[in-house]
């Protein structure tokens, strides 16, 4: 009875925000478009074969193993709280006050960056779809606005509208990259590919950095908790979304990587080289003019990832709001639109700032990809890593401790910090090496300002 009545008291939605208007399908949606499974065939994939070779497969075997552990953590919490902070609240559960503050202001930061490095490939993609059509290119600084405007424009008005849009266009994509791939399977013949089962030319550390590379894939997966307040049946749907999200795309990351690396042996082609590998794939596999429209896939999934990024990060910025931690305005929702009409906008200017600025020093949208994707994975690894330290927490509390439990939060925990140790060592290149340096400030920052709060407003806390 006691789980009963605290899974219903959590069920209580902020003020303004609909409840159970998402189906299943449209939250698991959350999750499928923020981890953009699209954009890691098209660009992740290539860079983690540059370090991981013919192990690039294995690769993305540990790190899907590595987020089965973390989803198990979170759909726990997942099955007993609801509602729109995700992992900050869970932690809040749990943490003393200012450690909960600052998986807050890492999740806030690990969705801005997201949107802010899809955006950056939205750059790219439009800009490679352009050249093919017209020969010409956009302004950067013009098509950054344009990604991330709308998205917040959508965001703002109707999250169901926004969580169907984002369906469509990830189921369409996948599927475009899914033909292809089957056609290369089917052209290569039903064969295991020797070089790669084997790892020849494969070393441990270049596996090992492989992984941590390979979990930028992933990261976003458990976004479908920020819709908490509005999704039906949020104690199911929420919990089985986190898992199916994190299986869905880890098999679809495997068999890509596996897949690519096969093709691209067979034309003679470095995958760690090329710019475009599913054109090039299309066009080994006999469906050339497959290729552009799996760009322009990848185009609009790096959208759908901005949207959704925007509308996670809305909801975490409107628990901040009723938590004390930032304005209260940001916690009120949009009485018409009943949406957290004020933290989207919020959330989409911070989105839209960095990415606006690099592009007008002149950045390309690979380099504004994988410099604030980089950055995003340290807000993830804190947020990951204080909710599977809180959940032995939050379930003794509640006398549903086990050691089974105890255990899986035990090995998220060291995978979290290997992945940690992985991003730091061996040091990156600039402007990586500084990454960590903003992080910390940053985190510092929000530290300040919670203890700032705490003094002036000692009950809003």
């Amino acid at each position: 009875m006691e789980q009963v009545a605290e899974s219903e008291a959590s069920l209580a939605p902020p003020a303004g925000l609909r409840a159970n208007i998402l189906s299943p399908m449209e939250t698991l949606a959350q999750s499928i478009s923020t981890i953009a499974p699209t954009t890691t065939p098209t660009m992740t994939i290539p860079l983690v074969f540059v370090l991981a070779g013919n192990g690039t497969w294995l690769a993305y075997l540990f790190a899907t193993a590595a987020i089965l552990l973390i989803a198990l953590c979170i759909s726990r919490f997942a099955r007993y709280t609801s509602c729109s902070g995700s992992l900050y609240t869970y932690a809040t559960s749990s943490l003393p006050p200012a450690i909960s503050g600052i998986a807050g202001w890492a999740l806030l930061l690990a969705y801005i960056a997201t949107g802010a490095s899809v955006a950056g490939g939205f750059i790219n993609y439009a800009n490679v779809f352009l050249l093919s059509i017209t020969g010409k290119s956009a302004p950067t600084f013009l098509l950054a606005i344009l990604c991330v405007g709308v998205s917040s424009f959508i965001a703002y008005r109707d999250v169901q509208v926004s969580a169907r849009l984002m369906l469509w266009i990830e189921a369409t994509s996948v599927a475009l990259i899914a033909v292809v791939l089957l056609l290369l399977l089917w052209h290569n013949g039903l064969h295991i590919d020797h070089v790669q089962f084997h790892l020849q030319g494969v070393t441990a550390s270049g596996v090992r950095l492989g992984v941590v590379l390979a979990l930028f894939s992933f990261v976003g997966f458990e976004s479908a908790t920020t819709l908490g307040a509005e999704a039906s049946n949020p104690l199911r749907t929420i919990p089985r979304a986190v898992i199916q999200s994190a299986v869905f795309t880890g098999l679809f990351f495997i068999l890509c990587a596996y897949l690519e690396t096969l093709g691209m042996h067979t034309a003679h082609q470095n995958l760690g080289e090329s710019t475009a590998p599913m054109r090039v794939l299309a066009t080994l596999a006999g469906v050339t003019p497959l290729g552009p429209f799996i760009d322009f896939g990848a185009l609009v999934s790096m959208f759908a990832c901005t949207l959704a990024c925007i509308t996670a990060a809305a909801r975490v910025l409107m628990r901040m709001g009723h938590n004390g931690l930032v304005h209260q305005r940001l916690g009120l929702a949009h009485r018409k639109n009943a949406t957290p009409g004020s933290a989207v906008l919020v959330s989409g200017i911070l989105t839209a700032l960095p990415v606006t600025v690099l592009a007008l020093r002149g950045v390309a949208g690979t380099d504004i990809y994988g410099w604030m994707g980089s950055l995003a994975v340290y807000g993830f690894l804190t947020t990951y890593g204080l909710a599977a330290i809180a959940l032995p927490l939050y379930l003794k509390r509640n006398h549903h401790l086990t050691s089974a439990s105890l255990i899986l939060s035990t090995a998220t925990t060291l995978a979290i910090v290997l992945a940690l140790a992985g991003t730091l060592y061996p040091v990156p290149e600039r402007p990586y090496n500084w990454l960590l340096y903003v992080y910390l400030a940053y985190i510092l920052g929000g530290m300040v300002w919670f203890g700032l709060t705490t003094r002036r407003q000692p009950s809003a806390i």
